[in-house]
């Protein structure tokens, strides 16, 4: 699977390969077949696998999970497309009342291996509805994995990872970066839970995932010209979170600095941030700093760069944290 591809087509071919490896595999969504989905993730996969695997469903997001439990009780792998993060509510009760909790009520003994594929995160000029960061919500739910790929290689063998699991995985795709291209490797490198350190540095941790990833490195590079070494940790999964990467990052440099693009009130980052005060309290030189957006209703598209973090947010709080 080398090469270079968009992150757009290393989820499609993502999905082609699941398809291909396993019949019981199928996806369902709004507009995902004759369409292709609103992002095209899904282009050319009914054509090639028939409206029986590929399945437009009606608008109507409790029912396509509901369904999507149903047939993963009854053995198969269905991958559910949620067209746009802001359209999950509908399904938030069977995914926290019901997905999340059949293998435990179970006793262990029924699988739940329902991947749950939502775009999120802003970025694209959209209206209400179509930028939102929801991930805390997956994420403090006991039952779900919660993982978001960053660049088109995680994105192709996570995915892949993701569908093969018994567990239902709610799998967050970056929206505004679907376009980003990079090189996939023949080989995911990492287990599914893996952060991955892919920028060292020596002055600071920069944490991120998703989205900010990217940003992250551009401020990395920023600082570099002032002298300033930054290491950039993509924490990849959300849940669970692997702490002792992110520790032996945070214990090197002194500081560590979360940035995510959802509000910081009761975010990502305050989780991240007391692990790690309580892991390196007598290894950090300044306090675990959060950047993110603010406690606000995600704003008009006419002013979301004024919303989002980006790279002078992330290293003002750089500065901030080297000044203790």
């Amino acid at each position: 699977m080398a090469g270079q591809l968009s992150i757009a087509k290393a989820l499609n071919e993502a999905l082609r390969k699941s398809l291909e490896n396993d019949p019981k595999t199928l996806l369902m969504g709004e507009d995902i077949g004759k369409l292709g989905g609103v992002f095209r993730i899904t282009d050319g996969l009914q054509k090639d696998f028939g409206d029986d695997r590929v399945i437009d469903t009606p608008l109507a997001e409790s029912g396509i999970m509901g369904t999507a439990i149903g047939l993963a009780l009854r053995g198969y792998r269905p991958v559910v497309e949620i067209q746009f993060d802001g359209f999950v509510y509908p399904a938030f009760d069977q995914i926290v009342s019901q997905l999340a909790k059949m293998h435990s009520r179970a006793l262990g003994h029924v699988k739940m291996p329902v991947t749950v594929r939502i775009p999120y995160a802003g970025g694209i000029g959209a209206v209400e509805h179509h930028s939102e960061s929801h991930e805390a919500y997956f994420a403090h739910t006991a039952g779900l994995r919660v993982v978001s790929p960053s660049n088109a290689h995680d994105a192709y063998w996570m995915l892949r990872q993701a569908i093969e699991s018994d567990d239902p995985v709610i799998f967050l795709e970056p929206k505004r970066r679907y376009w980003d291209k990079g090189e996939v490797g023949d080989s995911a490198g990492l287990s599914l839970h893996e952060a991955r350190v892919v920028r060292q540095g020596a002055d600071a941790t920069l944490i991120a995932y998703g989205p900010m990833v990217k940003v992250c490195l551009e401020a990395a590079a920023a600082a570099e010209e002032d002298g300033r070494s930054l290491e950039v940790v993509d924490l990849r999964s959300l849940s669970p979170v692997d702490f002792d990467a992110l520790e032996q990052s945070v214990k090197r440099t002194g500081r560590g600095i979360v940035v995510h693009e959802a509000p910081v009130f009761m975010g990502m980052g305050a989780e991240l941030a007391a692990r790690l005060t309580e892991r390196c309290f007598y290894h950090l030189e300044a306090p675990v700093l959060r950047v993110g957006g603010y406690h606000a209703p995600y704003p008009p598209s006419r002013v979301e760069e004024a919303f989002l973090p980006d790279l002078d947010r992330v290293l003002d709080a750089v500065d901030r944290a080297l000044a203790f």
